[in-house]
């Protein structure tokens, strides 16, 4: 994503996301991982939103 966005749209980015730091390839594969492992056997019928708080940011 940084080699599409300009600095200033980066900033604008950051400022509506709670983490403050753009997500990387490696966050998403990271929940991928928790749903697939046995620690998420008890965990059905849920959304996991992964997006470094930026969706709760805009509501």
């Amino acid at each position: 994503l940084k080699s599409v966005i300009t600095p200033e749209i980066e900033q604008k980015m950051l400022q509506h996301t709670p983490i403050r730091r753009l997500g990387q390839p490696q966050d998403i594969a990271n929940a991928a991982l928790f749903l697939c492992s046995p620690a998420a056997s008890w965990v059905s019928g849920q959304i996991l939103t992964v997006s470094g708080g930026g969706v709760q940011e805009l509501n």
